[in-house]
């Protein structure tokens, strides 16, 4: 490291992660259109877990029901989720991450980490991990560059797939300014439009807006109209913190292959889900405090019912809770998808308010 080394954030993303897991355990699969989804057949209720480059070349995408991705790309491979090669495919990136020359690693989930190091040329560094991740895992990995942890993130759309791009204070208004605000990390499209409903349309907006005088905090509230406006100049945090995430809750969902119909057929998936749900939880050692019921009616309806909770460990109580939410289901109404969300009190030393996209935490 030399005398004029300074620190960097590197966002870390995986290209094309599990459809690039499946195709290492088969090379047969190299170059053709892969779709991994549900347990891989296309006639059943899911959705599209990842897609190859070669399939979102038909319009196929994450999220997608199976059925219309298998109807855009018909000669691609359909695959079910392995969640257990996932897992130990991010386990070996993570550590190689960790085994670089002064990194600091902040895990963001299965296909992406932020970086932190101290380097005099960012690029060379960036380069010689996407090397070592290459080396150790056989699979590919995009590095954005960056002087804050929101403009690192950005910065990787622009070096996907295998490349590398740098965004700081210096040209993120030339690279991003007349970009709209969907583009942004945080910014999906509903606030997108309540942005425009105010005159915000594009990121070099947003990043001049004043938070009260420009609408945001009558908007958004005095917490997040200025943390909008920050967003917008790509400001934030800049320093990488590897402590161990702490969950805020956990949640568990299923879609039925066949409508539930009745109140019977509801209520026994509800204490099913519910079962679930607490033994994550339980091994959390934290009380419930909040509640998040997730209702999909058919054909593709969605609607989510939250509830407060007095702090409690006590199975019972929650369970008792959960199906009041049930009561707001409406009756004679197909259900395709349940799923449930428990929030748990965070502990004492757990930084509190932050999420990966509000300053980095």
């Amino acid at each position: 490291m030399s005398q004029g080394s300074r620190a960097w954030v590197l966002h870390v993303d995986l290209d094309q992660f599990i459809a690039a897991v499946e195709v290492l355990r088969r090379p047969e699969l190299v170059g053709k259109p892969v779709i991994v989804g549900g347990r891989g057949d296309p006639t059943e209720r899911a959705v599209v877990s990842t897609a190859s480059y070669e399939a979102r070349e038909f319009g196929v995408g994450s999220g997608m029901p199976l059925r219309i991705a298998a109807r855009r790309a018909p000669d691609a491979i359909i695959l079910p989720v392995d969640h257990e090669a996932y897992n130990e495919a991010s386990a070996e990136v993570m550590a190689t991450l960790r085994a670089q020359p002064g990194a600091v690693v902040q895990v963001l989930g299965w296909d992406e980490a932020f970086v932190g190091v101290q380097t005099d040329d960012p690029e060379a560094y960036a380069h010689a991990l996407q090397r070592a991740v290459l080396e150790r895992t056989r699979l590919h990995c995009s590095v954005g560059i960056g002087d804050t942890l929101v403009r690192a993130k950005v910065a990787t759309g622009f070096g996907k797939p295998q490349g590398v791009f740098r965004l700081t204070a210096e040209n993120w208004l030339r690279v991003m300014g007349a970009r709209p605000t969907v583009d942004l990390w945080g910014v999906g499209s509903k606030i997108s439009r309540r942005l425009a409903a105010i005159g915000i349309s594009t990121v070099a907006q947003l990043a001049a807006a004043d938070p009260d005088a420009d609408g945001l905090v009558a908007e958004f509230g005095p917490r997040m109209g200025p943390w909008f406006a920050q967003l917008g100049r790509g400001d934030g945090a800049r320093v990488v913190d590897d402590a161990p995430w702490v969950a805020r809750g956990h949640s568990r969902e299923t879609t039925y292959q066949h409508d539930l119909t009745g109140a019977s057929q509801i209520d026994e998936a509800i204490r099913e889900l519910t079962a679930q749900v607490l033994a994550d939880v339980a091994a959390e050692g934290r009380p419930v405090v909040g509640l998040a019921l997730k209702v999909r009616y058919a054909p593709f309806i969605t609607k989510t019912f939250t509830k407060k909770v007095p702090e409690t460990f006590d199975r019972a109580e929650v369970l008792a809770r959960v199906m009041e939410l049930v009561e707001r289901i409406e009756p004679d109404r197909p259900v395709r998808l349940l799923g449930l969300r428990a929030e748990m009190r965070m502990p004492e030393e757990a930084r509190d308010g932050h999420t990966p996209t509000r300053s980095g935490w």
